[in-house]
């Protein structure tokens, strides 16, 4: 049987040239920046609005309860 590549992988043959190596820095640069805007964007709109976590423990089974008020006011 022949072996199958994984698609995406790189294959060790030939050494990568000086300008596989600045692509690959500018692709993983530019998924940095989107990875970065995402999580900036849900942090505020998340600290807009206060959230509550409710955890029961382990040990004893009470319910608690964790409020983290945001900068927002919460609204009924």
């Amino acid at each position: 049987m022949a072996k199958e590549e994984k698609a995406g992988t790189m294959r060790q043959d030939k050494p990568m040239s000086n300008e596989d190596v600045k692509r690959h820095l500018e692709m993983l640069d530019e998924r940095l920046d989107n990875i970065d805007s995402i999580v900036t964007a849900v942090a505020e709109r998340v600290m807009n609005q206060p959230i509550a976590l409710n955890i029961t423990c382990a040990h004893c089974g009470k319910n608690i309860e964790i409020t983290i008020m945001g900068r927002g006011r919460p609204t009924a």
